[in-house]
């Protein structure tokens, strides 16, 4: 991702069905002037034919500028690459997203060559958007593989307290993001505030919780 135009600072994993809870994607709509991308998941990933309602959702999504990734499981370097960019095809030919969230992404020095060919063949398949979500601070190799770092994923009550290495002052906070659950309505805004003091210029906070807190969309206000 290029360096975000003002206000485009909400990076949105939504992984609910649009026909389960319309109202969270009527309400990315409305949210779209400060979106940095919303993120698809049919399926933990495109799943095996197209979902013509996710089609439909995203489809109105792009119409209202907002930049689609597709989620691709990595299995912390785990899962074979082929099966990987098998997702990233499927993502850009049924979805058209305009790039690739890549999740459960290791935060190792010893993945750093897979992760650069993952990410040379993604850019040549047409994705321009890179994410690569470690949920914590990887290497600092991994800065000049992705357009943007999710350096952390968690509960708001870890948040709260979670550190900064030394090395991220030398990058710009669009390369880095959080993603943060669990985070009650009224300390939302929090969630803004801190993650730029933690020199992050992305971000996400949800009230959801449990085995998928990503069900839910960000307040209105955040």
């Amino acid at each position: 991702m290029t360096a975000p135009a003002d206000g485009r600072r909400l990076l949105v994993p939504l992984y609910v069905h649009p026909d389960v809870d319309p109202g969270a994607w009527a309400a990315l709509l409305r949210a779209a002037p400060a979106l940095r991308g919303v993120v698809l998941n049919t399926a933990d990933g495109p799943g095996h034919r197209p979902d013509p309602v996710f089609r439909a959702a995203a489809r109105r999504l792009r119409a209202a500028g907002v930049p689609l990734l597709g989620y691709v499981d990595t299995g912390y370097g785990h899962r074979s690459l082929r099966a990987a960019l098998t997702d990233v095809r499927r993502h850009r030919r049924w979805y058209d997203v305009s790039g690739v969230f890549f999740d459960q992404v290791p935060a190792q020095p010893e993945f750093l060559s897979r992760f650069r060919r993952l990410a040379l063949v993604t850019r040549a398949l047409g994705a321009g958007t890179i994410v690569l979500n470690h949920g914590t601070h990887p290497d600092p190799g991994y800065a000049g593989i992705a357009d943007l770092l999710i350096t952390f994923e968690g509960p708001w009550e870890a948040y709260r307290t979670a550190g900064v290495p030394d090395w991220t002052k030398s990058h710009l906070p669009s390369l880095f993001g959080h993603l943060v659950y669990g985070v009650p309505q009224e300390r939302a805004d929090h969630v803004a505030r801190i993650a730029g003091l933690r020199g992050a210029g992305v971000h996400c906070a949800v009230p959801g919780k449990g085995d998928n807190p990503w069900q839910t969309a960000p307040p209105p206000s955040v």
